[in-house]
C-alpha cells in the first residue's frame, strides 16, 4: 500500500563503544527490521543496552500484523480463522485505522489488501490478471465498515473473503513503540526512525537544537539526493509517502502500476500528488494519513487536510509539468528551509 519515502536525517552519526556516557553525547542503535532499516538516536546519562528489548518489539509487531508471516494473527485471520483472539497491539492499530478511515471518508482503508496483491504489490500472488473483472469482483469485500472488533479482541467480518493489511500504519505504530520503550527507560531526548517514519521527543542535545529533518525532492530521476525542504520537529512525528519509488510493470502489457491503490475504485492511482508529508503527535497517525492522502484526488486531499486540526501536511504535486506545493499553516511554520 505504501512504500517509505526516503528522509535524509540531518544528524551527525557518532558511534560510541564506551562503557560510560554523558548526557550530551548521542547513543545510536540501528539495524534491519520490518523489511527496512531502523535507527534510534538518543541521550542518556549512562549507556543503555536495549537491543534485546528492541528485537522483542519487532517480534511482537510481526507476530501480530505481518502479512508476510503465515503464523501471524493477521495472516491467520485473513486465511479464514475468525475465532482467533488478537492481541492488544492489533486492537490498537485496528481502532486507529477505523478512526482515520472515518476522518478520511474511507480513503484510508486496510481492507484493500487483496487489491494490492492483485497488482503484484503485496505479499501474495493471486495468480489472476489485474483486469477490470478481477478488480470488480474483489471490491465487494473492500470497506473497513464491514469489519469490527469485539471487547474480547475477536475480529468479525461481513464477508469471509475480506482481508486486512496494516502496511499503511503498522510501521508508524512500531516507531511509536520504540519511542515508548526509550521513554520507559527515562530517555527524554531522542529520534526513532523506521524506514523513514520518524518520532522525536526533546531535542538533539549535541547541537542543542530541535530535531531537524530533510525531505527528498520527489523528482528522483533528475534530483536524486536533493532536498525539497528541511522541517523542524518539536515533540512530533513525521511520515512521508510518495508514488514514484515503488511500482511494478505488467510483464504482458508493459503497464506501470504505482503502489497507491484508490480504495474507492480498486484501481491504481495516477494522480498529480508526488509526495505527502504529515506531522502528527504520534507516528501511527502520521503514517496512516500520509497513505490516505496519496490515495485521494488533490482537491479532496487539500480539503481533508485543512479539516483535521491534529495534523499538518505538505504536498508536492505536478500541475501540467510544473512542480507545485501546498502547506497547511502549521507545517509551513515548521519548515526552516524550502526549496520550491
Amino acid at each position: 500500500m505504501k512504500n517509505r519515502f526516503f528522509l535524509v536525517l540531518l544528524l551527525t552519526l557518532i558511534i560510541t563503544s564506551c562503557q560510560t556516557n554523558t548526557s550530551n553525547t548521542p547513543q545510536h542503535i540501528n539495524g534491519f527490521a520490518l523489511g527496512t532499516d531502523y535507527q534510534l538516536q538518543f541521550f542518556a546519562d549512562s549507556v543503555l543496552d536495549l537491543q534485546t528489548e528492541i528485537d522483542s518489539v519487532f517480534e511482537v509487531v510481526n507476530q501480530s500484523m505481518s502479512t508476510y508471516m503465515e503464523s501471524s494473527d493477521i495472516s491467520k485471520w485473513n486465511a479464514g480463522d475468525t475465532t482467533i483472539k488478537v492481541d492488544d497491539l492489533f486492537k490498537i492499530v485496528f481502532l486507529k485505522s477505523k478512526e482515520i478511515f472515518e476522518k478520511t471518508e474511507g480513503y484510508f482503508d486496510p481492507t484493500v489488501g487483496d487489491i494490492v496483491n492483485l497488482y503484484g504489490l503485496g505479499p501474495k500472488d493471486l495468480g489472476i490478471p489485474a483486469d477490470s473483472a478481477a478488480v470488480d469482483s474483489l471490491m465487494k469485500y473492500v470497506g473497513l465498515e464491514k469489519v469490527n472488533i469485539t471487547d474480547e479482541n475477536i475480529v468479525e467480518k461481513k464477508y469471509v473473503q475480506t482481508v486486512l493489511d496494516f502496511n499503511g500504519i503498522a510501521k508508524g505504530y512500531a516507531v511509536d513503540l520504540l519511542g515508548e520503550l526509550l521513554e520507559n527507560h527515562g530517555v527524554e531526548n531522542y529520534l526513532a526512525e523506521i524506514g523513514g517514519e520518524i518520532r522525536t521527543r526533546g531535542k538533539n542535545l549535541q547541537s542543542q537544537k530541535t530535531w531537524r529533518l530533510g525531505i527528498d525532492d520527489p523528482r528522483i530521476e533528475t534530483n536524486r539526493g536533493e532536498l525539497s525542504g528541511i522541517v523542524e520537529l518539536k515533540n512530533k512525528s513525521l511520515a512521508t509517502s510518495g508514488n514514484y519509488r515503488k511500482f511494478k510493470y505488467d510483464s504482458l502489457s508493459g503497464e506501470k502500476y504505482v503502489h497507491i491503490i484508490d480504495p474507492k475504485s480498486g484501481y491504481t492511482l495516477r494522480g498529480s500528488l508526488l509526495s505527502v508529508s504529515v506531522i502528527a503527535d504520534d507516528c501511527a497517525t502520521a503514517d496512516a494519513y500520509a497513505t490516505a492522502f496519496m490515495a485521494m484526488p488533490l482537491e479532496k486531499a487539500k480539503q481533508i487536510a485543512q479539516q483535521q486540526k491534529d495534523i499538518q501536511v505538505y504536498f508536492i504535486y505536478d500541475e501540467k509539468g510544473e512542480m507545485k506545493t501546498f502547506f497547511t499553516h502549521g507545517f509551513e511554520e515548521a519548515m526552516v528551509k524550502k526549496r520550491f
